[in-house]
């Protein structure tokens, strides 16, 4: 299954998969959204699977918006499948976004 991104007020709700032959589409599209924005929250609930590459992405892509001094959270810390795949890099995952 891909993966779906609805914009629900602001946050980007991914649906279906992470994986490596979508991560680069999901990388630009991010990477576009904070070029035009401050803060982007992207929530990861609804994730069915994903992957060390995707997971690696995600944060560099946490890591560059830390040094553009954007904000670029990543909610979805009950998702057990998320949780188990960011590993130690769990800590870029919140619970919510207030």
């Amino acid at each position: 299954m891909a993966f779906q991104i609805k914009d629900n007020n602001g946050i980007y709700e991914l649906n279906g998969n992470i994986v490596f032959e979508n991560i680069y589409s999901l990388k630009n599209y991010l990477e576009q959204l904070l070029a035009i924005s401050d803060k982007v929250i992207l929530s990861v609930d609804n994730v069915q699977k994903i992957d060390h590459q995707a997971v690696s992405i995600l944060t560099e892509i946490h890591r560059n918006a830390m040094e553009l001094n954007k904000i670029f959270w990543i909610i979805g810390k009950g998702n057990k499948i998320a949780k188990k795949a960011f590993g130690k890099n769990s800590y870029i995952l919140r619970n919510d976004f207030l």
